[in-house]
């Protein structure tokens, strides 16, 4: 499998390479040509046959390398999406818990200083965090805290 991948990304790879080399070729020698004129009647066919052509063939190449570099990834991403939508829901009853249950029911509120948001001390967000502390029950009355989404305590502190 991993051979039949690299026998088609490396020729792409490889054209697109030569055709931003052929086309930074192309863009100098029309700059030379034109430099050399004093004339725009005489600039104008470097133009038509060098710098147009050469800059086609740098957005081509800039295509090919984008393409040929991102095949395997956008494979790997749909394989991904593939594993997650062919996943089966997990009942409550399977995780010991209800899925109708709060993430957390502990009544005392704690916040973390500089936070916005105010939080059950069994929440995952501040569970563990040694630098949470009370709320304090001016900043709530304040509207400086807002209550957490995640374990939606209750409107009243202590």
């Amino acid at each position: 499998m991993r051979t039949a991948r690299l026998r088609t990304v490396r020729p792409v790879l490889l054209a697109g390479w030569a055709a931003l080399a052929a086309g930074a070729v192309l863009c100098v020698l029309g700059w030379y040509g034109v430099s050399g004129e004093r004339y725009a009647e005489r600039q104008l066919p470097y133009l038509a046959s060098c710098t147009i052509p050469g800059a086609a063939l740098i957005i081509a190449g800039a295509v090919l390398l984008a393409h040929g570099r991102g095949s395997p990834a956008g494979e790997r991403v749909e394989e991904l999406y593939g594993l997650l939508v062919s996943a089966e829901p997990v009942d409550g009853d399977e995780t010991g818990r209800a899925a109708d249950a709060p993430l957390a029911i502990s009544g005392e509120m704690l916040m973390v200083p500089g936070g916005t948001l105010w939080h059950r001390a069994d929440c995952p967000l501040v569970a563990g965090k040694v630098e949470a502390v009370p709320v304090d029950s001016k900043l709530v009355a304040s509207g400086e805290l807002g209550p957490c989404p995640i374990c939606e305590p209750a409107g009243e502190t202590d």
